[in-house]
Formats: structure tokens, sequence, C-alpha cells
């Protein structure tokens, strides 16, 4: 029997009630069976200092090697000024260097965002470059940008709508397939 897919996933949100953050805990309720979905926050990640390339601060270490050891990423972004937020941005660059020693370097990624009014559209795509500049092969299809969030989220962070619960669905089995794809 072969292991199991292990995904990480992590979201660029630090706000305890985050939308994204809620998007997450769902996408790791439907992951199939031959997978597990691993969640890490961005919480304790200082900001990127080159001067502490050699010599990296614990959280960063440890958030280098969950990526080092999963199979794959899952990122949750949020959309702030048309881009990814800071926190994340932060995130990959500490997982991006030192240069040509990237835990990211040709790890199979998939992305989505829960956002307003445009569902994090132009964030997933800045995040794309972001992706295609560090080599990871990125799942383009399907797409999951949920639209106004605050109607499709209870007050307790519980997903309501059922069209959005099968896009996040069909997005992790996605992941599963593409995963095997850079794993066999």
């Amino acid at each position: 029997m072969t292991s199991p897919i292990h995904m990480l996933g992590f979201a660029g949100s630090l706000r305890k009630n985050s939308y994204n953050r809620a998007g997450l805990k769902i996408a790791q309720q439907l992951v199939p069976e031959e997978a597990t979905l691993e969640i890490v926050t961005l919480d304790e990640i200082p900001l990127y200092n080159q001067d502490y390339e050699n010599d990296e601060p614990a959280p960063v270490r440890s958030f280098k090697e969950k990526i080092h050891h999963a199979d794959s990423l899952l990122v949750v972004t949020p959309e702030y000024n048309y881009s990814i937020p800071g926190v994340l941005k932060n995130a990959i660059d500490w997982a991006s260097r030192p240069t040509g020693k990237s835990v990211l370097e040709g790890k199979p990624a998939a992305i989505m965002g829960i956002g307003g009014r445009f569902g994090t559209v132009r964030a997933q795509q800045h995040l794309r470059q972001v992706f295609h500049y560090l080599n990871m092969p990125v799942l383009l299809k399907p797409e999951v940008h949920v639209m106004t969030a605050w109607e499709k989220f209870d007050d307790d962070g519980n997903l309501t709508d059922d069209k959005t619960r099968e896009q996040i669905q069909a997005l992790v089995e996605a992941l599963v397939q593409w995963t095997k794809r850079f794993t066999s």
C-alpha cells in the first residue's frame, strides 16, 4: 500500500475569524481518503530579513521543513489592494530563500481565495505569477474564487453554501490528482 498524499495548506491571513482560514478548514474536511491536508498558520513568521537567511528563526525553519515534507501545497489567499497580502508574500519569500535552496522549487500547488465582490481573482493571478517564477506547477482548474463571503459563511465560520462546498471539494480532489502527476 502506498502512503497517502500529504498536502500542506496555509491561508494568507492572520485574522482569527478569516473567511480564508475557514475555507481552508472546509477543504481539510473534504480531502479524499487517499490524502491528508495539514494546516499551518503564518502567525509566527517574522518579516523576511536576508541577514538571517543562514540562521533562520525557528518558525521559519519549521515552516520550510513542513513544505519540504509535503507532496503539494494548497494556498488560500485573501485579496488586499488588488494583490496578495504582505503576510503571504513574506512567507513565500522566506520559503524561497536562500537562492538555489528554495523548498518551493517544483512543488505542486493549488490556489483558492474567499473574498468580496471579485472573489480574490486578482490576488490569485498575482500569486500564480509568483509561483511561476519559483518554478512551481500550479493547478489551473478548477478555479475557486468565492465572492461575497459574508453571504456564504455564518457568524461562526461555518460554510452554508453547497455550491461553494462543491467547488472546494472539486479543487481538493483535483489537487490530489495533480500531485500524483509529480510524485509518481
